[in-house]
């Protein structure tokens, strides 16, 4: 044996060339970075639906807040909404994140508007400005949203308060 790895005919397995050892260096970087791309973009996607069920949840609580109910549920859920919205705040804050995130990455985005571009890379290019876009929507979707049953909320509470003072002036 000459120090080498040799196969059981014994013909080399090692590449002979530098050239050769390189492109497969090149190759495993490149199988490695097509990995950790997939796995980033399962993780930005898990973040997009996550915020996608957060707006609509506050789809649903808007709803609700908003649909006639007798006097006393009604101040029973707003009570109980009230209690979820200091928590849920956080909401804003994400969000805000995620629209940062996709104004950093617009400013980075390689553009695909030449002629040397293919089919495929300007399908791409696009595919990625409408899920931007998409994304956007849903990030000020779920801000506005959360801003809407925050104010609901206090305009019942006020409206409740408002109430209790009508009652005590009429008692005295």
């Amino acid at each position: 044996m000459t120090g080498r790895n040799t196969h059981v005919l014994g013909v080399d397995t090692w590449p002979t060339h530098r050239e050769s050892r390189s492109q497969s260096f090149i190759q495993v970087n490149t199988d490695r970075k097509k990995r950790e791309i997939a796995e980033g973009s399962k993780r930005m996607a898990l973040q997009w639906l996550i915020l996608s069920y957060v707006v609509a949840a506050e789809v649903g609580i808007a709803i609700i807040l908003t649909l006639p109910y007798p006097m006393l549920l009604k101040k029973r859920i707003v009570s109980l909404v009230s209690l979820i919205l200091h928590p849920a705040a956080s909401i804003v804050a994400f969000a805000g994140f995620q629209l940062l995130d996709i104004y950093w990455k617009n400013e980075h985005r390689l553009m695909c508007s030449s002629e040397v571009c293919t089919a495929t890379e300007r399908d791409r290019y696009e595919k990625s400005i409408y899920k931007a876009q998409r994304n956007v929507v849903l990030c000020a979707a779920g801000i506005l949203l959360y801003w809407c049953i925050f104010r609901i909320c206090k305009y019942n509470k006020d409206l409740e308060r408002l109430e209790e003072l009508e009652k005590r002036y009429k008692q005295e």
